[in-house]
């Protein structure tokens, strides 16, 4: 179905018993938040706030909330989105498919873009003070804007064909921004915006910066797409959306003519105030840095608008539909980037960017004994190729090992790698290296290191799903307790890790003390140890075994592999690192991670109201 707004999704949704309106006043600070995430934990439906303390706009929550209510709204263009990607891929595809590829070539005359004179956003304007102030966790440093679309040109090539947009998160109100006035955007350097923003710097002039929010769903999912440089998302936005994107100008600033509001306003490139702290995806708060401003001119929006929203925070959340889409999009494109490239699978337990898994072709086999070889040069590709040099852990494997292998069976693909890696060979660190921003595990913000984990060949061992009576008896002191986290893993509960210095001294005196308990190859005990090729020291060993979910949140969100991964016998050898004993990942919580995030009580407490018979949520909190 062609929206032509958000207004017409509600309706869309309504009609077909997928929302739900919530009557009483709702306050926008924790408690809309709070809502939010249990209504989502329960799979519940969209939600229309219609009340909300502070502001006369109604809100809208839970729009992608599920996989079904997401693939619902994109009906009617998902398939053949699809086959325009595939197209993109092998350019033969329709010849092997015509009935699949008859109608590709008409999806694709709703890319061009569409001028109009009279936008629908352009009716009203307001001010920033009198947009709903969505405050998602206690910690957070004010109100932000968690669904937006921030859109810019190239300032040395003007004009929609040389634009982005992105979904950057803004903050409205906190910290040192002048009150309804400025607002802060917090985007990296390497993103779309970044382009623009060095083409400015580069002037010598401010860029021109529109920020969208609501308009056709199409549109947000849109802003999130991993699109090849040169190709911009308002273009894919009408292919998504079955009807072109609308625009019009003011004030030498482009508004999308369908959204519910536009803030326009200019960044000086030259010029940041402290953004955050804000709680971000990977279930922990990113810090307050400096980031952009925006002086913000004018604030439109159109008759009716509502203000849609969500919640970010330990995934899954509502943002893993998001990306479930997007992969379904990319998959058929990345192998025709990445010679001999299957599949690759970002997971989103392990909070998108620290863990990502790959699949790739082994071929160069007539040269010796089968190992990683053609892998390696496809993880070096992965590792290059946009979002994906976010990855702080890659683990690929060799397709031909196992045909059948599920990309997105985290606990199968895990079994496959640790039934056959060697640490001695497969190990490879990329150190001081460029870091995801919003992941505090390394040395310091943007700063880390990588670890790709290559496996080829057959078996190596049999994982252990026990834990042996040895084992258990030879915890080293001030270690607590064992648990098994999953076959041939052991998660340990660790000393807490109070400086550097104390906390490299219970990982040493650990790595000695089990080496000392199990220097034999050939005994009883160095045997019943072969199963478990992997050990996690954690702060609590009952937390992170409790299920796979929490151990890869865990284990891949406190961890920097070039400081937290060590192993018993460990050695190095012509500057490559590797171990002939278990590998050993240190992931308790460290003084310069960042907090996890904690809901209030206090507010969960009143939100059960909400769930009472009678109230508007009851039967689904």
């Amino acid at each position: 179905m062609a929206y032509s707004s958000l207004k017409d999704a509600v309706d869309d949704l309504e009609r077909t018993g997928q929302l739900r309106r919530v009557a009483e006043e709702v306050d926008p600070r924790l408690e809309m938040a709070e809502i939010q995430r249990r209504v989502y934990a329960a799979r519940g439906p969209a939600l229309l706030f219609t009340r909300v303390k502070g502001t006369a706009f109604p809100c809208l929550s839970n729009l992608y909330g599920t996989r079904e209510r997401t693939h619902f709204l994109f009906r009617g263009t998902l398939d053949r989105v699809k086959a325009l990607l595939e197209l993109k891929a092998d350019p033969l595809a329709w010849m092997k498919a015509p009935l699949r590829h008859a109608r590709t070539p008409f999806a694709a005359l709703h890319a061009l873009p569409r001028n109009v004179s009279r936008p629908a956003v352009g009716e009203c304007e307001t001010t920033l003070d009198r947009l709903p102030q969505i405050v998602s966790w206690p910690g957070d440093g004010g109100a932000y804007i968690t669904l937006p679309q921030v859109y810019t040109e190239d300032p040395d090539r003007p004009g929609i064909r040389h634009s982005n947009l992105g979904m950057y998160r803004i903050q409205l109100s906190g910290g040192e921004y002048r009150a309804g006035r400025e607002v802060g955007l917090h985007y990296q350097i390497h993103r779309g915006i970044g382009v623009h923003h060095h083409a400015a710097i580069a002037r010598g002039g401010k860029l021109r910066v529109t920020i969208f929010v609501g308009g056709p769903p199409s549109h947000a999912l849109s802003a999130v797409m991993p699109l090849p440089e040169g190709m911009p998302e308002t273009f894919f936005a009408g292919v998504l959306a079955g009807r072109r994107f609308h625009y019009a100008r003011r004030d030498g600033h482009l508004l999308s003519a369908d959204a519910d509001f536009c803030i326009t306003g200019t960044i000086d490139p030259s010029r940041t105030l402290p953004e955050g702290p804000f709680g971000d995806h990977l279930g922990y708060y990113s810090l307050a840095h400096p980031f952009p401003v925006m002086d913000v001119e004018k604030v439109y929006h159109r008759r009716g608008a509502i203000w849609p929203f969500t919640v970010v925070g330990r995934p899954p959340q509502e943002d893993s539909h998001l990306s479930e889409l997007i992969h379904e999009f990319a998959g058929p494109v990345l192998p025709s980037e990445i010679p001999g490239l299957h599949s690759v699978h970002a997971v989103e337990a392990a909070g998108v960017h620290p863990l990502l898994l790959a699949l790739g072709s082994e071929r160069y086999v007539p040269y010796g004994e089968r190992k990683p070889r053609e892998i390696l040069t496809q993880a070096n590709a992965v590792l290059g190729f946009g979002q994906l040099s976010l990855a702080k852990y890659l683990l690929i494997a060799a397709h031909e090992d196992a045909p059948g292998l599920d990309i997105r069976d985290v606990g199968a693909f895990l079994r496959h790698i640790l039934e056959r890696v060697d640490w001695k060979n497969d190990l490879h660190f990329q150190t001081r290296t460029t870091m995801d921003t919003l992941d505090y595990s390394g040395s310091g913000l943007n700063a880390g290191s990588k670890l790709v984990i290559a496996a080829a060949g057959g078996k190596r061992r049999d994982l252990a799903v026990e834990i042996p009576s040895i084992a258990e008896r030879s915890l080293a002191s001030g270690f607590t307790r064992m648990s098994l986290a999953a076959p041939g893993i052991l998660a340990l509960s660790a000393p807490p890790f109070r400086d550097a210095e104390s906390g490299r001294a219970d990982l040493n005196r650990f790595l000695k003390e089990w080496e000392s308990a199990f220097r034999d190859p050939g005994s009883e005990a160095c045997l019943a140890m072969a199963g478990f090729p992997l050990i996690a020291l954690v702060d609590d060993a009952a937390f992170a075994a409790a299920n796979l979910e929490n151990f890869l949140w865990t284990v891949f969100t406190r961890s920097d592999p070039a400081k937290d991964v060590q192993g018993l016998w460990a050695f190095t050898e012509d500057k490559h690192w590797g171990c002939r004993g278990s590998l050993v990942i240190d992931a308790r919580i460290k003084p310069h991670h960042a907090p996890p995030l904690v809901p209030d009580p206090e507010v969960a407490r009143k939100v059960d109201a909400l769930g009472a018979p009678g109230a508007s949520l009851h039967g689904i909190l």
